[in-house]
């Protein structure tokens, strides 16, 4: 029998952010295995934990949704190192994790009801800018109008380890309203060989240089819609600096909220650093709460 500890991130209220299910020790568990828990589990990513072997990292994940392996997940990290650093008791400070997309720094702020994880992305990397018939397709797909994008920032493939499609529109009303084309959508996905899409619009914050609100739709890894997601987040944080939107000398913050369609809601910390050379280093931060806990039998018919 497999545990699989229900945690929900990027919220400090169960039952709200995004779920994942997350696996400790799973040492020994072989791929077809994991595979089976994490559809068995249903959420949108299931981590499983292994030990480090080497001295380059401390611990090493794998995170599956309920149908492919996938390098990274943003909630199920703050998922599955919030579970982890309270059961162990960790003190504040940094763990490396071995991923998909490479080893990665995890920070451990807080303790108790004040712990908060942060998770360094990758570099970022800007793919393609969608133009012509590409957009149109994918505006079609989105039963979005041209007036209802933003009109002075493109829409891009960006990734911090596991891209998406960035795109940007002009309400928050519009963006609560989407009903996406969602086999549009995944015939798109495959063209582009990018299967996430994240929209998602700008508005003024009193504490924060600005807040975005976002949805994530990734039929092509079996997600019709994520609630809150640290890799789209981070990318669109990569993505407003990149263009300028946030304009800033060494560090700066901001929240990006999701989930508000869903009845979901959560707020990822998006958090940039400028780095010597004009690099740009991506972290996302969040709380996490234990919902549940979920038997796995590891040789159902």
């Amino acid at each position: 029998m497999i545990p699989i500890h229900v945690i929900d991130a990027f919220t400090d209220e169960a039952g709200k952010g995004n779920r994942a299910g997350v696996v400790l020790e799973a040492d020994g568990l072989d791929e077809k295995t994991m595979q089976a828990a994490a559809a068995f589990a249903g959420f949108s990513e299931t981590a499983f934990v292994m030990r480090g072997h080497s001295p380059d990292y401390d611990v090493h994940v794998r995170y599956f949704t309920p149908t492919k392996e996938v390098p990274i997940c943003g909630h199920a990290t703050i998922a599955t190192h919030f579970l982890r650093s309270a059961n162990l008791n960790l003190p504040p400070g940094r763990l490396l994790a071995k991923t998909g997309a490479g080893i990665l720094p995890v920070d451990i702020e807080g303790e108790g009801k004040d712990r908060r994880i942060v998770m360094t992305q990758g570099k970022p990397e800007f793919g393609p800018v969608l133009q012509g018939a590409q957009k149109a397709a994918l505006l079609s797909a989105l039963k979005l109008s041209e007036d209802q994008v933003h009109e002075s920032l493109p829409i891009e493939i960006v990734s911090t380890g596991h891209g998406k499609v960035i795109i940007p529109i002009r309400s928050q009303e519009v963006l609560d309203s989407l009903q996406p084309d969602m086999d549009a959508l995944l015939k798109i996905g495959d063209e582009l060989k990018c299967p996430g899409y994240f929209v998602f619009c700008i508005e003024e914050d009193e504490d924060a240089p600005l807040r975005t609100y976002g949805r994530m739709f990734a039929p092509g890894i079996g997600i019709h819609e994520d609630p809150v997601t640290g890799n789209a987040n981070g990318p669109a944080g990569a993505y407003l600096a990149h263009h300028g939107v946030l304009d800033f000398k060494d560090t700066t913050h901001y929240p990006g909220y999701q989930g508000i369609a869903m009845g979901k809601p959560g707020v990822v910390d998006v958090r940039l650093k400028r780095l010597p050379g004009g690099g740009l280093q991506v972290q996302v931060a969040g709380q996490a709460v234990e919902s549940g806990l979920l038997s796995f039998e590891e040789h159902l018919p």
